[in-house]
């Protein structure tokens, strides 16, 4: 029956389907940061076209009282505002549900259910006697379903009210005009309706010492303490906003006090190509630079990413990764240029790979990548994905050690290089594989010919064989040795537990809370997150130490259980691939469903 959903606090799902370009994402946002500073552990997925406008577009807003943040599927209610969708929407809403829908045009017959309660509010009709600028009006729409919704699920207005303040302190016009809707939605939904719902919110203190942030801006923030100041890159879906972040911070924090000039350099490059030469460029000479950029990009960067790494040039490289192949769905999220990056471009190559869960570790992950990159004189990719990147997630407050200071690695200074006979580049191998670089325009014995083409020990042109192997088995063994120096991979461990569950990045969220709720069904399993390559030596031992593992991540070809097959000793029989690659966040549900059913429990 309609409205039979029990009574629960803090502990919900709502969908809102709408437009794309009508403004609807800052109606969302603004609910989600409210719900936030109301202390409830909250989490929100857009779900956006790749055009400008005009195409559906979906936002989903989970709270959950005990901080589990996977995408969920059972929505409570579903806010139908865009009559192009209106079946699909209603059809997701489970037996006992509510729709909120603009009941300014009646619903069609055919979309009435019995087993769902609709909240016609006239949206539409109230915008157009409260504004008299037809976009206006459109904009202006939504922050006015947003007011119904903090009737309808106790919201607390004063904070809304405060978060409107702020965004819109110089603009009193447009701050007038917000604050007008959200009255207009409220008090519309309180004299009218039933408020608040069954599900609703009350006040905690969960949010304590946390934040909400996208993973992108955390990006950006990690980049500027580490010390970059040079950053080159080609706009591309889901990354642009690491660089604007980027460009934001470094104006901010970048300029010199007293002149007033950049102590930065942000180039927009003419493709992908001439945006790794630059970066590889100011690496070379001493700059800690990077670029952002996702899966297309790294394809056309392969040759150059080959290059640093055979001629030993420090760069980092942020891929938020996106769907592919080719254009793909630019604002869908997958994991599938993981085989990519680790083994980019032609020849013998493996890359240092860092792959965080969430934007907390973005940020760490972030600086630990330049001091990689510098300490093993090679390109470091960290691999984000565009959930993590582009929507806000609730995570611990950032932290830093002002004690900090980069590992610049083996870099020979003025009084080292004045104290030998004579610099070779690659000869003096210490025990990670690693030798010494210079930075021009130190001191004339430093200067060395970089080559991408065929060299020996000695940084010489050669084109025999055991001089050549020579320096590329070298190459091998400091990646190797990197593997004790990367994030060691996030492990959870249950009693008498015989299986195991690994899985990469933004998976970690739902993959836990279903571990969660088969262990309550008595199907007890250990978790491990892997968050680096070459893979940690306790990556090795969680596999050995498992009859089985089920190895969860979104992509079609399985490329985290192929490497791990490739690059440990485990049998391939042990590894259970369970694979989502839609485009989605993945769901507990999906995860649920998917291990009973290789279980046959299902």
């Amino acid at each position: 029956m309609p409205g039979s959903i029990p009574y629960r606090v803090n502990d919900f799902s709502i969908k809102v389907a709408n437009v794309n370009g009508t403004g609807s994402a800052s109606a969302n946002g603004l609910l989600m940061q409210a719900m936030f500073r109301m202390g409830v552990p909250v989490t929100g997925k857009n779900l956006f076209p790749s055009n400008i406008q005009g195409l559906p577009t979906w936002y989903e807003i989970r709270v959950n009282k005990d901080g589990y943040a996977a995408r969920s599927l059972e929505y409570d209610l579903m806010v139908a505002m865009n009559a192009q969708t209106y079946a699909r929407d209603i059809k997701e809403v489970p037996g006992g549900g509510y729709v909120l829908y603009d009941s300014t045009w009646p619903l069609d017959a055919e979309l009435h259910r019995d087993d769902v309660e609709f909240l016609g509010i006239p949206l539409a009709r109230m915008c157009n006697d409260a504004f008299q600028d037809p976009r206006e009006r459109i904009l202006m729409k939504n922050i006015a379903y947003a007011g119904s919704l903090v009737a309808l699920l106790n919201i607390d207005m004063h904070v809304v009210e405060d978060l409107l303040a702020e965004k819109y302190s110089r603009k009193k016009a447009l701050q007038e005009s917000n604050q007008r809707a959200l009255r207009i939605g409220y008090e519309y939904a309180q004299e009218r309706l039933n408020c608040p719902l069954p599900f609703h919110l009350e006040t905690m203190n969960a949010n304590a010492d946390k934040i909400l942030i996208d993973g992108n801006t955390a990006t950006a923030l990690g980049c500027l303490y580490a010390g970059a100041t040079v950053a080159a890159w080609y706009p591309i879906t889901p990354s642009t906003s690491v660089m604007d972040a980027f460009k934001a911070y470094c104006e901010k924090y970048r300029r010199d006090p007293d002149t007033g000039k950049n102590m930065f350099a942000i180039l927009q490059a003419e493709d992908e190509i001439a945006a790794i030469g630059m970066v590889l460029g100011a690496s070379w000479a001493g700059a800690r630079a990077f670029t952002a950029t996702s899966g297309p990009g790294i394809s056309l960067m392969n040759e150059l990413i080959g290059l640093a790494y055979y001629a030993e040039v420090p760069a980092v490289i942020v891929d938020v990764e996106r769907v592919g192949p080719s254009t793909g769905m630019p604002t869908r999220t997958q994991q599938a240029d993981l085989m990519e990056c680790a083994y980019a471009s032609h020849g013998d190559t493996k890359h240092i790979l860092l792959i965080p869960g969430n934007p907390a570790e973005c940020f760490d992950f972030a600086v630990r990548a330049f001091d990689l990159a510098e300490q093993f004189q090679t390109p470091v990719m960290m691999l984000s994905d565009l959930d993590i990147g582009m929507n806000d997630w609730v995570v611990p407050r950032l932290r830093w050690n002002d004690s900090y200071r980069p590992n610049r690695g083996r870099v020979l200074g003025e009084n080292e290089l004045e104290g030998i006979k004579k610099f070779l580049r690659y000869s003096d191998e210490d025990e990670n594989g690693v030798t010494s670089r210079t930075l021009p325009g130190v001191h004339p014995k430093g200067s060395y010919f970089t080559r991408g083409s065929g060299h020996n020990k000695f940084g010489a042109y050669t084109e025999t064989p055991s001089e050549y192997q020579e320096v590329v088995d070298r190459l091998a063994r400091k990646h190797v040795a990197a593997a004790k120096f990367v994030p060691a991979p996030e492990v959870l461990r249950r009693e008498d537990a015989r299986i195991g569950v690994i899985t990469i990045g933004g998976c970690g969220p739902a993959v836990c809370e279903a571990l969660d709720l088969l262990a309550a069904e008595g199907i007890v399993m250990d978790y491990m997150r892997i968050r680096a390559f070459p893979f940690h030596a306790d990556v090795e031992q969680f596999l050995a130490g498992h009859d089985y593992c089920f190895v969860i991540e979104q992509n079609r070809d399985a490329q985290l259980r192929s490497m791990l097959t490739l690059e440990t000793q485990v049998p391939k029989e042990k590894l259970r691939s369970i694979l989502a690659y839609g485009g989605f966040p993945l769901s507990t549900q999906r995860v649920v469903q998917d291990i009973k059913k290789h279980q046959g429990k299902e």
